[in-house]
């Protein structure tokens, strides 16, 4: 065989996971209703590629409830090192093994015998602080922490599927009582009790802010795929706002390297909250962004500046008539020049290094400076913004 032409033997690691939520026997051995990751680079590298199976399954699903684990993958042809100049194929039980959470199951049989006990028994953890219907079903919002019995092995569980969804997903440190956890739950009717079942959740940690007060910081946030697209990352979201909105401990919260995705359920929210703000009332909307909006979003809503006058762009270009020329004109005019902030610092820095550097340095430092279409790339910087912009724009006006 020779080794790298056959492509046979190599699988694409987000097709070649099945995941899968499961309550019943029966439901490991159906074919359906099961999902694929979004990211595996961090386990199979930036190619996301398996190499050395050919048919590669690999399944792994949890209880949908208590998360109770199953691993299995089957092939129809591995690799033989002593026909391929030795070369082995991927160790995907030790790959998968760094991440899995301990106790997982590899027999099958086994899984399914205990997985109906595990999910008849479960409870659900935290306290509920919110809950609400919808197409007749029920959801509850339950906040927990550390210290609860059971907790932290559940959250080993959960935690997995951060590495599959989101993209610079790294665990947390859950020893450490500063995280708060967040859980949304599906509670349903199964005979004569309730069962819950996870669909998402997300983390908050809380940071000192001079000189008496707490910063909030969401960590991380998931729905899970079966779930998505159904506004309940919203839900799950205003749920934490609403608390910390309550707590004076609280100065502001914050975003610890937000996704895309995120970022885009944020300024949802937070112009949704912010719409209801006296400061942030249509007449208003057009005289630039001050200190009596940042002022009114911290204080009432935890918004921090930053975020504040994200939203408060949106909300303008919303308010705006876009086929004026004229006011259409002052919102992009507005933005760019926040925007073109950045190449101003860099025209300040020039100046004062020129005490420090030799003429032709500086000359040197100036060409390359000049070198670049700020202009350019002022109006790509500020295309890309109206695109996110308007997307949102789009979504509030479901709502």
């Amino acid at each position: 065989m020779e080794v790298g032409k056959d492509h046979d033997l190599i699988a694409s690691a987000n097709e070649a996971i099945h995941l899968k939520l499961v309550s019943k026997g029966d439901e490991v051995l159906e074919k359906s209703e099961s999902f694929h990751p979004e990211f595996t680079h961090q386990l199979f590298g930036d190619n996301e590629a398996i190499f050395g199976y050919k048919d590669l399954e690999i399944k792994l699903y949890y209880g949908s409830s208590s998360l109770l684990t199953y691993f299995g993958f089957t092939y129809s042809q591995k690799i033989d090192p002593s026909t391929s100049d030795g070369v082995k194929a991927d160790d995907i039980i030790q790959i998968l093994s760094d991440v899995l959470p301990q106790g997982f199951y590899t027999n099958q049989d086994e899984y399914m015998r205990v997985l109906e006990k595990e999910e008849s028994n479960f409870k659900p953890f935290g306290e509920i602080i919110n809950s609400y219907s919808l197409d007749d079903q029920t959801f509850e919002i339950r906040k927990a922490n550390v210290d609860i019995p059971g907790f932290k092995a559940y959250h080993e569980r959960l935690r997995t599927f951060l590495i599959w969804y989101i993209e610079t997903a790294s665990f947390i440190d859950d020893d450490d009582e500063k995280w708060t956890f967040y859980l949304l739950y599906h509670k349903r009717k199964d005979h004569n009790a309730f069962r819950y079942d996870i669909i998402g959740y997300m983390t908050s940690y809380n940071y000192y802010a001079y000189p008496d007060k707490i910063r909030s910081r969401i960590s991380q946030i998931i729905i899970l795929p079966p779930y998505q697209r159904n506004g309940h990352g919203a839900k799950l979201l205003e749920s934490y706002y609403s608390l910390a909105e309550k707590d004076d401990n609280i100065l502001d919260i914050t975003a610890e390297d937000p996704s895309e995705n995120f970022i885009s359920l944020r300024d949802f929210v937070d112009c949704r909250r912010c719409a209801k703000l006296p400061a942030y009332s249509d007449q208003n909307l057009h005289d630039g962004f001050n200190e009596n909006m940042a002022n009114e979003a911290r204080k009432k809503l935890k918004i921090h500046k930053k975020q504040a006058r994200r939203v408060y762009e949106i909300l303008r270009l919303k308010a705006t008539d876009r086929s004026n020329a004229k006011e259409y004109l002052a919102y992009k005019s507005y933005v760019k020049k926040r925007l073109s902030q950045p190449f101003k610092k860099e025209e300040k820095d020039l100046l004062k290094l020129q005490k420090f550097l030799k003429p032709e340095e500086y000359n040197a430092a100036i060409i390359q400076a000049n070198s670049q279409d700020k202009v350019q790339l002022l109006n790509d910087s500020y295309k890309a913004i109206e695109e996110s912009y308007l997307s949102i724009i789009e979504k509030l006006a479901l709502y």
